[in-house]
């Protein structure tokens, strides 16, 4: 019997992992309904963390915070015993905008804070920020200020929220917040490499996202790089380089108050991959079927489908890749995936919006897998030629 590990992220937007996973199956079943399936709903740090640290080892807790426009919001928690994973997106990402309405300029990580503090309230030794999906461009100031921090104007009162308050920072004491840290190891999880500041940094490249304009842009920039000039200013070790390190840029910013915080920066893909056993469930998978809403060129800098297929490769097992839609030119791709199908060469219409779509697309993609990689062609002979490729 043919053993298939599913174990796709999210396609954003869309469908959860656990849903992609869900359609795939019910496809590959009605090719090959002898076929041995394990699911497992993957995540690097964005929308889903919680989902996936919970269908490892943790379990879910609920915490109430302030949201990215200051609104309380209900968000999820993970606890494995001393260890606590808080992913950004569900206390200050973009889809707890209230009515979805976006605030580029004043939109806070306070939330991620509050959340924190909550973590250190209990015997806590280890906390995760999972990182990604955010709303906010504030250099993860709310985040500093909820420890502790001391972010004022040359009036003495604190700075106002987002991104736009940062212009007006005058003086900056981190101390308060360090301390609150002591003694835990802060992991930073994402799998963005950018910069805080310039054309590479986290305001030219999300902002748009968030909805910033490019004049806001312009100003979201200026002001991260007033917060850094400041923080040199008041003597804070590495502020400068820091705001070049990789990852600084990651969730508006929140990445360089994890790194100001004594946070490190470890891949989203391999900590979740390592959090749930993947490399025994590869063990013991004939090929794997994998994917995410866009495969392109961020995915080759170790998003979760290239990060799964370089771990697979090494136990000699063949991964397919189906994605909502694929940028990467053909011989990119084969170089880590036997077969890539996309939603969008199936279809005239718009599935990134349309969950029912995509379900069924990737159902027919499912079906595909199992008439051509099950039913009508031999394993082995599919793994060779997959590692020729590779190789």
């Amino acid at each position: 019997m043919t053993s298939v590990l599913i174990a796709p992220d999210k396609f954003k937007g869309s469908l959860s992992a656990d849903e992609v996973a869900r359609a795939l199956e019910r496809g590959l079943r009605e090719a090959a309904p002898h076929t041995h399936v394990t699911r497992l709903a993957l995540a690097d740090g964005g929308e889903g963390s919680v989902a996936a640290a919970c269908a490892g080892r943790f379990r879910a807790e609920t915490v109430i915070v302030s949201g990215p426009t200051g609104r309380p919001v209900t968000a999820p928690v993970a606890i494995d015993g001393r260890t606590v994973l808080v992913e950004a997106a569900a206390v200050c990402g973009l889809g707890v905008l209230p009515e979805g309405r976006k605030a580029p300029l004043t939109a806070t990580s306070r939330g991620i804070g509050q959340a924190v503090q909550y973590a250190l309230a209990g015997e806590v030794d280890t906390i995760v920020l999972a990182l990604g999906g955010v709303a906010t461009t504030d250099g993860g100031a709310g985040l500093l200020q909820s420890l502790g921090a001391v972010l004022v104007r040359a009036d003495g009162t604190p700075i106002g929220p987002g991104g736009q308050g940062l212009a007006d920072v005058h003086t900056a004491d981190l101390a308060p917040a360090r301390a609150a840290l002591a003694g835990v190891d802060l992991v930073l999880a994402t799998d963005v490499d950018n910069p805080l500041l310039g054309p590479t940094g986290t305001a030219a490249v999300y902002g748009p996202q968030k909805g910033a304009s490019e004049r806001d842009v312009r100003e979201l920039d200026a002001a991260l790089g007033t917060f850094v000039r400041r923080l040199d200013a008041a003597g804070v070790p590495d502020a400068s380089r820091l705001a070049r390190s990789a990852g600084a840029g990651a969730a508006g910013g929140l990445g360089y108050a994890g790194m100001l915080l004594g946070g490190r920066v470890c891949s989203g893909a391999d900590y979740f991959l390592t959090l749930l056993g993947a490399d025994a469930l590869l063990a013991a998978s004939d090929f794997v079927v994998t994917g995410e809403g866009s495969l392109d060129e961020q995915s080759l800098s170790g998003k979760l489908p290239v990060a799964l297929a370089r771990r697979a490769r090494r136990q000699g097992v063949a991964v397919h890749a189906v994605a909502g839609r694929c940028t990467l030119p053909a011989e990119r791709a084969a170089a880590h995936f036997s077969s890539v199908q996309a939603l969008t060469e199936l279809t005239d219409q718009d599935c990134a919006n349309d969950s029912a779509l995509s379900a069924r697309l990737l159902t027919r993609c499912g079906r595909t897998l199992g008439d051509r990689w099950i039913g009508g062609r031999a394993d082995e002979t599919a793994q060779a030629e997959y590692m020729d490729r590779a190789d």
